[in-house]
């Protein structure tokens, strides 16, 4: 008797970057197939086995962005198979429970997460299964916005100008599940392995839906800079996860502020340089004559720098948020990645790094291009000589010191450090270090 009669037939929706049920492309085709769509989340070893943090929000937010959907799910009367595994492993154990016709997904375009799901893919055909994997997380992605020659950009600004060219109604199309939301395979609930089955501890953040005000949209171009205004949408962890839809976000943003709008082609801008040019997300520099920065690499200034006991305060304070909430402010950001790698001469992949052990909206494709924007090592036409003062960024951008006595109250008192470089010195002495390799 052939045992896959005895086993439901299913197609399976594979969760990774897209933790929502509305207009989430993949999900939508996966439930016009004909099947019936068992929803599946796998936490995956080869990620949370190398996270040394196991306090780390980021699997708290997760955790709770599974927890609302799957109460969506069981008033659909299904139910998600939240797994832990690693992901070859976890479908051979499905393929061995139900009978798979095909496996849908959203393209993930990260170098593990490409060799990830080519294994995937390659253990299911043996088995007869089908796989389909969408577009998602980005509204043009690959090869989609090219220049005139079929090369792709490196410099956002033309690229900005061709991917504005090229948005219509139908690229920010909703994918509307009303009509489609009875062909999830219905079963009682099943539960949701706790963090603490997992070996991490649960922290105290609340998952709260995606939401963005209209003023502060309108308003992003004149506040965004000023750490201590309300000035930005905090979405950047929901696009992440994926718990909002970039679609809904440009459809209902675009005509709110052309500077928002900027950001988010930057995320599609970023994307597409890690698919075209891999090395990027291989620890390389975009420019390979910054691979010869001779970088000092001091270990206990690097310390001062994770810590946020520079004596420079706005970096401190920057460091100082990060370390407590999991984010930071975009302008602080890149004041302390120039600090970084311009004052210390720390490699800039030692920042990055340190920025994905602990940024709640860590993304690899724009934290890499935003390490290397301010090292001056990436894709963008950046001068290598452009280094960031930092009491002129606080006067310019914090002048009455709200966000940085937020984070460093010490500030004035006898307790609080020196500076750990002289701003003048640090900005010769990395002009030298970048001219001894860059000028011919």
């Amino acid at each position: 008797m052939n045992s896959a009669i005895t086993k439901p037939t299913v197609n399976i929706f594979w969760f990774r970057r897209d933790l929502r049920l509305q207009d989430n492309a993949g999900l939508w085709y996966a439930l016009r197939s004909g099947q019936a769509v068992l929803p599946v989340f796998i936490f995956d070893r080869n990620i949370l086995d190398d996270l040394e943090d196991k306090s780390d929000r980021r699997l708290t937010f997760i955790h709770g962005a599974l927890e609302k959907m799957q109460a969506e799910l069981l008033q659909l009367g299904s139910s998600m198979e939240v797994c832990h595994g690693f992901p070859e492993e976890v479908f051979s154990s499905l393929l061995a429970k139900y009978h798979v016709v095909r496996v849908f997904c959203n393209h993930d375009y990260e170098p593990y997460a490409a060799q990830r799901d080519l294994a995937v893919s390659r253990l299911l055909a043996a088995q007869g299964v089908g796989w389909e994997s969408h577009k998602d997380q980005v509204l043009y992605e690959k090869d989609e916005v090219l220049k005139s020659d079929g090369s792709p950009y490196t410099v956002f600004t033309p690229y900005s100008r061709k991917w504005k060219g090229r948005l219509q109604e139908e690229s920010i199309k909703s994918f509307e599940l009303r009509d489609v939301t009875g062909h999830f395979y219905r079963q009682p609930a099943l539960p949701i392995p706790t963090l603490e089955s997992l070996g991490f501890r649960s922290q105290t953040i609340a998952f709260s839906l995606p939401s963005w005000e209209p003023s502060v949209i309108r308003s992003y171009g004149q506040n965004r800079d000023f750490p201590g205004l309300k000035g930005t949408s905090r979405l950047s962890v929901h696009l992440r996860f994926g718990t909002v839809s970039i679609r809904q976000l440009v459809s209902q943003t675009r005509s709110l502020s052309e500077e928002f709008l900027n950001e988010l082609i930057w995320r599609d801008f970023y994307h597409m340089i890690l698919w075209q040019f891999p090395r990027v997300g291989q620890g390389r520099a975009f420019k390979p004559d910054y691979e010869l920065i001779p970088w000092r690499n001091n270990e206990a200034e690097f310390l001062r720098w994770c810590t946020g006991t520079t004596g420079y305060p706005i970096v401190d304070a920057g460091m100082r948020e990060l370390n407590a909430t999991g984010f930071m402010h975009n302008r602080v950001r890149m004041i302390v990645a120039s600090f970084l790698t311009k004052h210390l001469l720390i490699d800039w992949r030692w920042g990055e790094a340190y920025f994905a052990s602990r940024l709640l909206d860590f993304d690899l494709a724009a934290n890499n291009g935003g390490w290397q924007w301010a090292a001056g090592s990436g894709c963008d036409a950046a001068p290598y000589f452009r280094v960031f003062n930092p009491t002129l960024q606080t006067e310019r951008f914090d002048p009455e010191l709200k966000y940085i006595r937020t984070w460093v109250p010490e500030l004035m008192q006898k307790d609080y450090p020196a500076p750990v470089v002289e701003h003048d010195f640090a900005r010769k002495r990395a002009l030298a270090a970048y001219a001894s390799v860059l000028k011919k």
